[in-house]
């Protein structure tokens, strides 16, 4: 046990002193005991830089999908909740909290510069009755528990506090390439990845974030309480309609998620879901996913020409003619299978269009072909290649 840990010690100082995380790599060992290693060196073309399989190049240096590149829609007719009530809310935290330390009107200052945003009246109020600050309980678990009752969220300190917009959500790009914004009449929160007036304050204890709303939906409220859940890479709940509220305890969750119906704007078609390329058809059509296909394979027509069209996905063996890609001229993510790409390359009809791309492995291909067809990819954009060293060697049997 001491060798083995001795042996990863030695590879972890290698990649500690070269600057990197990790490195991929593919191991060849013969029964003879013939060894070749082949290092592989993503670099900044590979979104997580790992494994091909399961990542995306990137064609466009500091690219994002599209719903990363939306703003929320203006809300100028947003109002405060009838809820909220400046006095009754420090009112409430200073029973709670005798004693607290409270922020000054510098430090707020402070944290509105550093933002770049003004922190709602509701806001400032918490803030002046405590600031949150881990020194101030000098690692008392019972003051720092009041501290989360009273508030009812595990409370940033001033410093902490931050803008919850797109950038703070980062996000794979074949995940969030089939992603959507939307934003139905009766939602009270805004379906956006994230927005310049999600002003985060706080957790829940299991790595949801809780925020102030100043970017409401149509049916919400200027300043109400949404939680952005960890599991989820776009929307929001509304927790509550105020921060007087959130402290009081009232609200509950009172909006579902409006995000979870798809259609029109993502399609997936597969054994379980649509039936057809036709069914998807919509204008307003982002993200046409083909997933598991048991019958004919299936013909693009009929969605060439929809205006919105930017991502398509498609299993390995579910078109018809990978050719009819060239049509959707709208693309920026395409993930086809090793076969299709081939088509695509060797025809020259690889959209231009396209910000990212990723290969669709099927089974268990070798990976330095998969690389070598990354690579061509990578080419057409004038990205930095895969690399790779090789080092062989024999191993020596077992004592």
């Amino acid at each position: 046990m001491q060798d083995k840990r001795d042996a990863v010690e030695r590879v972890l100082s290698a990649l500690e002193d070269a600057g990197m995380d990790g490195v991929s790599f593919v191991a060849e060992i013969s029964p003879a005991g013939r060894a070749v290693l082949y290092l592989l060196d993503t670099g900044p073309s590979v979104d997580a830089g790992i494994a091909l399989h399961r990542d995306s190049l990137i064609l466009v240096e500091g690219s994002v999908p599209e719903p990363w590149r939306r703003l929320p829609d203006p809300v100028p007719e947003a109002m405060p909740a009838p809820s909220a009530d400046l006095a009754l809310l420090q009112r409430t935290l200073e029973e709670r909290l005798d004693g607290a330390i409270g922020a000054t009107e510098a430090e707020i200052a402070a944290a509105e510069e550093r933002l770049g945003i003004a922190l709602p009246d509701e806001l400032k109020v918490l803030y002046r009755v405590t600031r949150a600050q881990r020194e101030d309980w000098d690692g008392d678990i019972v003051r720092a528990e009041r501290l989360y009752k009273a508030v009812g969220c595990d409370l940033f300190q001033l410093d902490d506090v931050y803008v919850a917009d797109a950038a703070s959500r980062p996000c794979p790009w074949q995940f969030a390439a089939t992603e959507a914004v939307s934003t139905p009449p009766d939602a009270a929160v805004q379906g956006v990845v994230g927005s310049p007036g999600w002003i985060a304050f706080g957790d829940n204890g299991g790595g949801d974030r809780i925020a102030v709303d100043l970017t409401p939906g149509p049916r919400g409220h200027m300043g109400q309480i949404i939680m952005l859940s960890h599991e989820k890479s776009i929307g929001a709940y509304v927790l509550a309609d105020s921060l007087t509220d959130f402290v009081a305890g009232r609200g509950g969750q009172v909006d579902g998620d409006h995000h979870r119906t798809e259609l029109p704007a993502v399609a997936r078609v597969n054994v379980r879901s649509l039936t057809s390329v036709e069914a998807a058809v919509h204008p307003a059509l982002e993200v046409l996913s083909i997933g598991v296909w048991e019958g004919e394979p299936l013909s693009l027509a009929p969605v060439t020409g929809l205006p919105r069209l930017r991502t398509l996905t498609a299993q390995p063996g579910t078109l018809a003619d990978p050719l009819e890609i060239a049509a959707l001229t709208g693309l920026e993510f395409l993930k086809l299978g090793p076969e299709e790409w081939r088509v695509l390359l060797d025809a020259g009809a690889v959209p231009r269009s396209l910000s990212a791309a990723a290969i669709e492995v099927p089974g268990h291909l070798h990976p330095l072909p998969i690389a070598d067809l990354a690579n061509e990819i990578l080419a057409l954009w004038d990205r930095p290649p895969i690399t790779r060293t090789v080092l062989e060697g024999e191993l020596a049997p077992d004592a």
